[in-house]
């Protein structure tokens, strides 16, 4: 197989989604690869690491596209690149599509086959493709909302772990999944005042026995949500539904209950955002502010630390490029499994059932 591996043009990503070991090991297995030239320069990956492993150096994404059967990606298709995708090609990378109606419009005209990291379950029912992003988004939040506490930054002035005599910031997290956990650990590390709000009674008691004592597990329901913004200096939503939407759990006009500079950071974003008033931001100007709560909504917060981010993707979804290379498209698209949970549009057609219910879209499953 021709496997594709474009330098990813999303502002401030990054990220490349293969690294040279695994050029090494595909090409070892007979298969082809081609990079474009410096895909993984923002990882600190230079090109000679790649041509050492057995990769074909190619100087621009458009000749990445025309070649490859299979691109592996990072981040989900530009507008530019659109029209670089075409039918019977597959395309392997986090597309969180049911936030965005362009993209898989353009995904259904393209003919292309989406597998889409996010949606991939192993044997276990986990997510080994989301997982290492949501490890690093949830520690980077703690990190981030540290930075736009301080006045400077707009924020209320807040240090998030106080001094003797002065109390420390209060920390809300929406969800005790994998984001809410790792911001926990970070936000409990730095000896805040945490709340973590999820609805799944048996997580709560299982964060309860494993977090620290600053680290208080709450039941979420829309009272104890408007109750914890009100005391909140720094929220985080980490709110997740596995290939759809994520819900809207603070409503606009429930900013009026926080802190003037108090901060929400809203991990969900790429999904669709779990704050009504969240939308898209990046790197190069990652806030704005609405009704004085300063909002951090970058899509793809981990492209920040390419290089630690790099390395934790890769190795998840290394295994999986393998397995895809090495069946075949085909066999992806007609055996159950984890490849196939992971399809989500497939000749012009929905294949997955949360991104059709987001658009009202017919669900069918691949012929």
């Amino acid at each position: 197989m021709i496997i594709g591996v474009p330098r990813e043009v999303k502002t401030d990503e990054y990220r490349v989604a293969m690294l040279p070991v695994a050029v090494e090991e595909l090409t070892a297995r007979g298969h082809e690869v081609i990079v474009e030239t410096g895909a993984g320069l923002g990882s600190g990956l230079p090109d000679h690491d790649y041509l050492r492993g057995g990769a074909k150096l190619v100087s621009s994404g458009n000749e990445v596209f025309e070649r490859a059967e299979l691109i592996v990606k990072v981040k989900e298709p530009q507008p530019e690149e659109y029209d670089r995708i075409r039918s019977g090609q597959a395309i392997f990378t986090y597309f969180h599509l049911a936030a965005s109606r362009p993209l898989t419009d353009a995904m259904l005209a393209s003919g292309a086959t989406c597998f889409a990291y996010e949606t991939l379950r192993d044997t276990r029912g986990r997510l080994p493709l989301l997982t290492p992003m949501s490890e690093v988004a949830g520690r980077m939040s703690i990190q981030q909302g540290a930075k736009y506490l301080e006045r400077p930054q707009m924020g209320r002035g807040i240090l998030l772990g106080g001094v003797p005599g002065v109390p420390p910031a209060h920390i809300t997290i929406l969800g005790g999944g994998v984001v809410g956990t790792n911001a926990a650990k970070i936000a409990a590390g730095f000896q805040a005042d945490v709340a973590i709000l999820d609805v799944d009674l048996d997580r709560l008691r299982y964060l309860d026995d494993i977090m620290p004592a600053n680290v208080n597990l709450l039941y979420s329901d829309r009272h104890m949500i408007l109750e914890q913004l009100r005391l909140a200096d720094l929220v985080v939503g980490s709110v997740l539904i596995p290939g759809a939407k994520a819900p809207q759990l603070v409503r606009k006009e429930d900013l009026q209950q926080m802190k003037p500079g108090s901060v929400v950071i809203d991990v969900a974003v790429d999904q669709g955002g779990c704050i009504e008033t969240s939308r898209p931001t990046t790197h190069s100007h990652p806030t704005f502010v609405v009704d004085d709560v300063v909002h951090y909504c970058v899509a793809n917060m981990p492209g920040a630390v390419g290089r630690t981010s790099t390395f934790a993707l890769c190795n998840a979804t290394t295994p999986w490029v393998m397995r895809l290379a090495g069946g075949g498209i085909a066999k992806a698209v007609g055996n159950e499994g984890p490849l196939r949970d992971a399809l989500n549009i497939h000749q012009g057609r929905v294949t997955n059932e949360a991104v059709a219910g987001a658009f009202d879209l017919p669900c069918e499953p691949p012929r």
